[in-house]
């Protein structure tokens, strides 16, 4: 009885924060007009112009997800080598920038991407044309990437520190390759890692607003950014509330993927754990 008390705060919480707008943003998104249907903000959600964003979102966010898997990975592997002594100071590295304003970092990356920016000048002094580096899709999910590698680097990093390195040598003194080792043991059990990282990095990635903004300058408009205007310029919240109602599901579907994939290879680490 003593342990439920210290859990109604807990509660309380998640109903006043979480339960409450969820009901209301379901509750507007079926608030319409007397002489329209409660589905027509559902019915608009669906219109081509609307997926056409909806798919240009989702498409970054896994080309986002899919680079920081590929640049996060070897850093998380090597921060969590036991022969690598810097790994307090990269760490900390790591760490810091999110210590700083998430618009001030996404605004530094004006001044390096820009036409007078660092990398233009640069390009200008060693004779190269200047390149068109703002505004473009390359721009935003290049934002993205450094926004939220770290939420890709830290969970791998935590999984591969944590692994029992007995089952590494095992395999080691079976005859098996370092790329062998590797793949046919490190790599599935940092999965669970890996599958972490993505869900913290496609979840933001998908729903960002403000990167898109600053990098994209109004050219690459996302599903963000289509709720943000809906909400405070045009003040539809019916149609605002459908969006995020729909783009809410898709994410819960991938939630419900990445976890069940996750549990599943849970399971067959446990069993290996076992037979070893």
């Amino acid at each position: 009885m003593k342990r439920r008390l210290f859990a109604y705060p807990y509660m309380v919480w998640i109903i006043i924060f979480t339960a409450i707008p969820l009901l209301l943003l379901l509750y507007y998104s079926f608030k319409t007009g007397t002489d329209v249907s409660v589905w027509d903000n559902y019915r608009r959600a669906f219109e081509p112009m609307y997926l056409t964003v909806l798919w240009r979102s989702i498409r970054l966010a896994l080309v986002c997800t899919v680079l920081c898997v590929l640049l996060g990975y070897p850093v998380g592997y090597i921060l969590a080598s036991k022969d690598f002594s810097q790994r307090t100071f990269i760490l900390f590295l790591f760490v810091v920038p999110m210590w700083m304003n998430f618009l001030l970092r996404t605004y530094a990356w004006l001044t390096i991407l820009e036409n007078n920016g660092i990398i233009n000048n640069l390009l200008d002094r060693f004779g190269f044309e200047r390149a068109t580096l703002l505004y473009t899709e390359q721009a935003v999910a290049l934002g993205m990437v450094y926004n939220f590698i770290p939420f890709m680097i830290l969970p791998i990093y935590t999984v591969l520190k944590k692994m029992d390195t007995r089952i590494i040598e095992a395999a080691q003194d079976l005859g098996a390759n370092p790329f062998r080792v590797f793949m046919k043991v490190t790599f599935p059990l940092s999965l669970p890692g890996v599958i972490s990282g993505v869900t913290m990095v496609f979840m933001p990635a998908v729903t960002t607003f403000i990167i898109s903004d600053l990098l994209g300058g109004g050219s690459v408009f996302l599903i963000g950014n289509v709720i943000e205007r809906q909400f405070l310029s045009v003040g539809d919240w019916g149609f605002a509330s459908s969006l995020s109602t729909v783009l809410m599901v898709i994410l819960l579907l991938s939630v419900g993927i990445f976890s069940l994939t996750d549990r599943n290879y849970e399971e067959r680490g446990q069993e290996g754990s076992v037979l070893h």
